[in-house]
């Protein structure tokens, strides 16, 4: 049996609002979310699964149209789904009456149900969520039916406010596979020859901090074992690139190692850039010109200043620069202090000249 597990699609989000490139992102997402249904009845995918958050929020009835003729395009793959903290089943939701195509199962309770689907020998297991927050331990009592064939729990949460998990009781259940969503770094959490437990997580990365590969994962039951992949399907991703600074660099190197740097790394990214290394004392780097460099979301200057610490301190030996500088001697400094001390001692000497 051959499956798809996907979660926190977010069709409709708008990631990257600040940022000039924002216009289109949201339309990749649904783009993005259209080819892996391709990919679904290309490879021909027997089953599905969506862990929540199909929708950033409440889906309009226009989407609900689009989503479910996508899902119509792959008769032979059978569809399940649930609601997350994010479109969850609100009163009067375009979700509570819409009508689903044949091959489609909207678990739309907000207590446990199955599905049972004969042509597969599979059970899926899951509730929707009714509200934004979930505090209750929902999944605690969970466990599968006796019956023969694939028994699979689609969970959304995993946090405080979105029901807690204890995942080692949750891996000990019983269940072939626990498909989870909510957290939009994929990992898998268990996986033995009875049972695996993974988050998929997010199709597309949607905020600045979800470094590293996302899209789906693909799972494959084969001679009595379960077998995972992780699939790259993201248009773009978000990664920190580090750059060494050195004391004899201006402002127009650092820019053409910098866009050397992104041009290397793929222009179509969005990035933090890391300066690490030394500046000269007094330097000082133009981080307006480095936003515009790409798709660039945050500088970091990590640099500290060069120079010689002793022979400052003999130099102005019983002034204030002195005495500052022997503030700051004796232990090792925390990066907070380093930048104090290259601060200070910038100021001071600006101040002395």
């Amino acid at each position: 049996m051959r499956f798809i597990h996907l979660a926190d699609v977010h069709l409709g989000a708008k990631p990257d609002q600040r940022y000039p490139w924002s216009t289109g992102r949201d339309q990749e997402i649904w783009e993005t979310f259209r080819q892996v249904i391709e990919q679904a009845g290309r490879r021909q995918a027997d089953l599905l699964l969506i862990a929540g958050d199909l929708f950033h929020g409440q889906p309009l009835l226009r989407e609900l149209k689009e989503v479910n003729y996508l899902f119509s395009t792959i008769q032979d793959t059978e569809v399940v789904l649930i609601a997350g903290n994010h479109d969850y089943l609100r009163k009067n939701s375009a979700y509570c009456d819409f009508v689903w195509n044949k091959n489609v199962h909207f678990l739309k309770k907000t207590s446990m149900q199955r599905v049972e689907l004969s042509r597969i020998h599979t059970y899926v297991y899951g509730f929707s969520y009714d509200c934004q927050q979930i505090t209750e331990e929902r999944y605690a009592k969970a466990i599968p039916g006796q019956e023969e064939g694939f028994h699979i729990l689609l969970a959304h949460g995993g946090d405080g406010q979105h029901i807690p998990i204890q995942y080692g009781a949750l891996a000990q259940a019983g269940f072939s596979y626990v498909a989870l969503g909510h957290i939009h770094q994929p990992q898998i959490l268990s996986r033995t020859q009875k049972t695996a437990m993974a988050y998929s997580g997010s199709l597309e990365p949607i905020e600045k901090h979800e470094e590293g590969k996302h899209g789906y994962i693909w799972g494959e039951w084969k001679d009595q074992s379960l077998k995972l992949e992780l699939v790259a399907a993201a248009r773009r991703a978000y990664e920190t690139l580090t750059f060494p600074i050195q004391p004899n660099m201006g402002q127009y190197e650092i820019e053409n190692g910098l866009q050397e740097l992104i041009e290397k790394s793929g222009e179509e990214n969005m990035y933090h850039l890391s300066l690490e290394g030394e500046k000269e004392l007094g330097q000082r780097i133009d981080k307006k010109r480095l936003y515009a460099l790409g798709r660039v979301v945050d500088v970091w200057d990590r640099t500290h200043a060069a120079y010689d610490l002793q022979e400052l301190r003999r130099r102005y030996e019983g002034t204030l620069i002195g005495e500052y500088i022997r503030h700051f001697q004796g232990h090792p400094l925390s990066a907070t202090e380093q930048k104090a001390l290259d601060y200070g001692l910038q100021a001071l000497l600006e101040t002395r000249e």
